[in-house]
């Protein structure tokens, strides 16, 4: 298959309290591919950006949280048709802890949950995003 564009991309599985972040993209998302559906904090890395840095701004963009940077859950990719062209988007899944469940959420989502890790079904969670649960929950 003919892809279009390659990016590499970061999402933060953020644990508080024993519960995980999970974030609903609103219709202001830019790609509006997944409308409705909740995802974890994080996005595409800028050219010339540090991977690590890249979650920490993007986390600090869509939630108003600082992170601390733990250990990789998952690697998982999709392939989205956005605006005509057929994009490979490669994430990794971090395990990252914040000091406060106080979120302040970007136009770019309209609801999030602080939501217990065994309870992820039926919170219609993009589905690339479920081995970041799996993963996590092999590992308690």
């Amino acid at each position: 298959m003919m892809v279009d564009k390659l990016y590499v991309a970061m999402k933060a599985f953020i644990i508080f309290n024993n519960k995980v972040l999970i974030l609903r993209e609103g219709s202001k998302y830019n790609d509006g591919t997944q409308i409705a559906k909740y995802d974890f904090p994080g996005g595409r890395v800028k050219l010339g950006e540090r991977f690590d840095q890249g979650l920490i701004r993007e986390v600090k963009e869509e939630t108003g949280l600082d992170v601390k940077f733990g250990k990789p859950l998952a690697v998982n990719e999709w392939r989205p048709k956005v605006r005509g062209e057929e994009w490979q988007i490669v994430a990794t899944f971090i395990e990252c802890s914040s000091d406060t469940d106080r979120v302040f959420l970007s136009e770019d989502h309209d609801d999030f949950k602080w939501i217990d890790p065994k309870d992820y079904k039926g919170n219609n969670i993009i589905e690339t995003n479920l081995v970041a649960f799996e993963n996590y929950l092999k590992k308690i």
